[in-house]
């Protein structure tokens, strides 16, 4: 046997490895399995809306300016747009925050370390922060998500608290 029908047979042998699990081998019945999944479906279609569980907070909100303002109920005046972040005003009879959007979480973490100096609460989510009063910040957090932080600035030769 030449060195081609060995390479080929071990081709053919491989493709056969990979697809048999693909083969959907299964102890039940034809349809039982789909039986069975429709029944689910349709049990979980008839609990009533009111019994369903509810998230504790929204999903955290996308990292942009715009879209987190329009959730808020502002359109942001953007102030600062940088290539590691982009910061919108928002002011409403509810008060003023700002908006804070970051391309990677890397910059964020980098941003909230430098914030300590300064102090403040801020809500965090993914690649964003609001900075606020912390009343303020907690009615947005029922609309953003997120975590409300508070950073406290550090005396010289301590270790920052968050």
């Amino acid at each position: 046997m030449g060195y081609a029908t060995r390479s080929r047979r071990a081709t053919v042998l491989l493709a056969g490895l990979l697809v048999l699990p693909l083969a959907g081998c299964s102890a039940e019945p034809d349809g039982a399995a789909d039986k069975k999944a429709a029944g689910r479906q349709a049990a979980e279609k008839r609990i009533p809306a009111k019994q369903q569980p509810r998230p504790a907070a929204p999903a955290p909100a996308p990292a942009n300016v715009e879209k987190i303002g329009a959730l808020t109920g502002c359109t942001p005046e953007v102030r600062i747009q940088a290539k590691e972040l982009r910061e919108g005003v928002c002011t409403t009879a509810q008060g003023s925050w700002t908006v804070t959007t970051f391309p990677e979480e890397k910059f964020k973490t980098i941003w909230l370390d430098s914030a300590r100096m300064y102090g403040g609460t801020y809500l965090v989510g993914p690649r964003w922060a609001v900075g606020g009063k912390p009343e303020l910040l907690d009615s947005l957090r029922s609309k953003l998500g997120g975590d409300v932080v508070r950073l406290r600035d550090a005396a010289p030769g301590s270790a920052p608290s968050s």
